[in-house]
């Protein structure tokens, strides 16, 4: 069977005028993952609002690496499936949003949580408060995420200085770190794969 194209799969969620108008597009754009770029500097920007069909079916994918966290359907030691789903979660913040996924013994999710929110540079994240959000879910393990709304993912001192401080911390509450992701639009970084945990 021969493989759909954007504008056809477009169609069959919002119709054809819908995805005619749409399919000059990027997909990041249309889904609400990133928000349009302005191509000249003397242009008007006008509003895009997702439409809702594509905005249900975004929070359905969403919704569908959650349900697989949560069953311990994904296999953690392969992070892919981790990072679509933080990806869809924040990489296309212009804040930085700085996430917990609370883990169980089993590696599955009990909870998926920001925990704080920043400005477009940085977030102050509080050691105390994480490991009492650890120990109020009854977490053994946990994934750290955050997002750098610059566009490029690779961690700074101070990420690296955080997770170190974070680990200590946890450690001391028998509560695993099991990576750290910085996410920047579609791309992400792996504590773990850098060998930085």
């Amino acid at each position: 069977m021969k493989q759909k194209s954007n504008a056809e799969l477009l169609a069959l969620l919002v119709g054809n005028d819908t995805a005619k108008a749409l399919a000059s597009r990027p997909l990041v754009e249309i889904l609400g993952f990133a928000k349009p770029r302005q191509q000249h500097l003397c242009e008007e920007m006008t509003p895009y609002v997702v439409h809702p069909a594509l905005a249900a079916a975004k929070e359905l994918f969403k919704r569908c690496f959650s349900e697989q966290l949560s069953t311990g359907d994904l296999n953690l030691s392969s992070p892919a499936a981790v990072q679509s789903f933080l990806c869809a979660e924040i990489g296309h913040l212009e804040h930085e949003s700085f996430w917990c996924l609370w883990m169980d013994a089993q590696n599955r999710l009990i909870k998926a949580e920001e925990l704080f929110r920043g400005t477009t540079t940085q977030t102050s994240v509080y050691p105390r408060e994480v490991v009492k959000q650890a120990i109020s879910v009854n977490a053994t393990g946990v994934i750290f995420a955050h997002n750098h709304p610059s566009g490029f993912p690779e961690p700074s001192r101070a990420d690296q200085t955080l997770t170190s401080a974070l680990k200590s911390a946890l450690a001391l509450v028998d509560v695993r770190t099991l990576d750290h992701f910085v996410i920047a639009g579609n791309k992400a970084l792996s504590f773990a794969e850098r060998g930085l945990l």
